[in-house]
């Protein structure tokens, strides 16, 4: 190697004069030639003296490091949808490389009362209040006590927060020390600290319809309890919303406490409907969900429709149900899967009980079943994640306070109220099995177009994952393609699983593939300097 570096001068051995010295034409080497012989050379008497055990123990290693990087990614993929190499290479590799210019803008937080001009951009991606929300210390603290899981996240319960500081305070609150200890209540974070801060509240004023709402919510440990103290709300409600009536043209601070103490009547009136239906009085809740919305109609973006569709459902009022969906299933209104799905089922309701698949595909489909399956079409084109969870093919969990319209949460609360009444009617679960993949065909792009809605939001992931409780799988649509490094880490492990099995079968002919392969990646690197093989033969002769 020093010899073909020029480093190391061979002397002459008795020089003759009169001889001339045969004349050859070699070319010249650079310092970089040089070094890469220097490279080469070393290489291959390195990795001539290698033993089986060292291919051994490389390849299990490699194998090792690989499987290890596989199940993070793997594991990453799973819980938050993107590959972490590939997160950090575009959060952290870009900017370096001075690609952060032309990278788009980070998207925004989903959230309620915040950026609205975002919300005006993507309104299917707003989150909504979920009509059938549960009630805190009844059922979800229930449910941790038995569980040990909490039921909601930190995200939701702050939505919910912002809720009721939204319905619940006005700016004459200051006026009333009993409504300034329950504007502060509303935005405690420990709910010890909320129950005491309403017990407060009742001791400066025994009507505060506010702090009794907030026990019936947090304190009540069973729906009876709730109800009890929703209807002490009630009263304490009526009173303050017939004085705020009286009193309402008088300034406009007056007109704002009117509309919080209708939000406070209404929300009062609507969970006294709801421990109603939950205490089987179902025909009483009927009613006073009626007269609620006829008291006041213009409150109808609070979906107490939806609350009424529920309770017929239970009825089995099949010709009420249809005519509130006659009023409220109409284009100019928003939807949800509630409309949607209930309306599929009326119409499968009609067919199910004698529907079956050999049949039909014998003597092809009548009209009712036409009807009937392209219904179930608009539902699962509307939300594609609800028929799984009506086939039992996904478990259930609480529903959250809060949904996303055509999202995994909105499927959760729907079928863990509706799941029965499917049920309830014959065939119909097996109608929506035998259909509800025929969806897929009519829309091969649902992010780019849509069939009878618009195109399917591509944000309905990020949102749910901050709704729905972390040991919850969450549904995705479309289902994404694994990453790149997934493929890449699962190729790589095998292949060197692979060949550490056969040097341990074989040890002494993987040791002569190595060498072989050394040998050749050696002659292809040689072509990158013209003259390298004969310069090296030369020298080393």
């Amino acid at each position: 190697a020093w010899a073909v570096l020029g480093q190391l001068k061979q002397p002459r051995l008795c020089p003759s004069p009169a001889l001339p010295a045969p004349v050859s034409v070699q070319p010249v080497l650079g310092a970089g030639d040089r070094s890469l012989i220097l490279f080469l050379l070393t290489v291959t008497v390195f990795l001539s003296t290698l033993t089986p055990k060292f291919y051994f123990a490389l390849t299990v290693t490699s194998s090792f490091i690989s499987g290890l990087i596989f199940v993070f990614e793997w594991w990453h993929f799973r819980k938050y949808g993107t590959s972490f190499i590939e997160q950090v290479s575009v959060s952290h590799l870009r900017p370096l490389i001075g690609g952060a210019e032309n990278s788009p803008p980070a998207p925004a937080a989903f959230s309620v009362g915040e950026n609205e001009t975002s919300r005006q951009n993507m309104p299917e991606c707003k989150v909504w209040r979920n009509p059938l929300n549960l009630f805190r210390g009844a059922e979800y603290s229930r449910y941790m006590w038995v569980t040990g899981k909490e039921p909601l996240t930190y995200y939701d319960m702050n939505l919910s927060a912002q809720d009721h500081q939204t319905f619940f305070t006005c700016d004459t609150d200051a006026l009333r020390p009993s409504d300034t200890v329950m504007q502060k209540a509303w935005r405690e974070r420990n709910p010890q600290a909320r129950i005491k801060a309403a017990y407060q509240a009742l001791e400066l004023n025994n009507d505060c319809a506010t702090a009794y709402v907030l026990l019936a919510e947090e304190e009540a440990t069973t729906i009876v309890d709730a109800e009890k103290y929703f209807k002490q709300a009630l009263k304490a409600g009526e009173m303050i919303y017939r004085k705020s009536q009286n009193c309402h043209s008088q300034s406009p601070q007056h007109e704002a406490q009117l509309r919080r103490d209708t939000n406070v009547l209404v929300y009062v009136k609507r969970r006294l409907a709801m421990c109603a239906r939950k205490l089987g009085r179902i025909r009483e809740a009927v009613k006073m969900m009626r007269d609620l919305m006829k008291e006041f109609p213009l409150l109808s973006m609070l979906n107490i429709h939806e609350n009424l569709l529920e309770a017929l459902l239970e009825l089995q009022a099949y010709a009420d149900v249809q005519a509130v969906l006659a009023k409220y299933d109409d284009i100019s209104l928003p939807k949800s899967a509630a409309i949607c799905y209930t309306a599929a089922l009326l119409k499968a309701r009609a067919v199910s009980e004698r529907f079956s698949p050999e049949t039909a595909s014998k003597r092809g489909l009548s009209t009712a079943e036409i009807n009937a399956v392209e219904a179930i079409h608009r539902a699962v084109e509307f939300n594609p994640h609800v028929p799984k969870y009506l086939l039992e093919m996904k478990s259930l969990v609480l529903p959250p306070e809060h949904i996303l319209k055509r999202g995994d949460s909105e499927a959760v609360a729907y079928a863990f109220f509706h799941l029965q009444h499917w049920k309830r009617i014959e065939g119909a679960l097996n109608l929506l099995h035998c259909t509800w993949e025929g969806t897929f065909r009519m829309i091969p792009y649902p992010l780019e177009k849509g069939h009878l809605f618009y195109p399917y939001p591509s944000c309905t992931e990020t949102a749910d994952r901050e709704l729905l409780p972390t040991f919850h799988e969450v549904s995705v649509y479309p289902q994404k393609e694994l990453p790149f490094f997934i493929h890449f880490t699962a190729g790589l492990c095998s292949f060197s699983a692979m060949l550490a099995l056969l040097t341990h079968q074989f040890p002494e002919l993987m040791v002569i593939f190595a060498k072989a392969v050394s040998t050749v990646s050696i002659m292809g690197l040689a072509k990158v300097s013209p003259g390298f093989l004969g310069i090296l033969r030369s020298r080393m002769k």
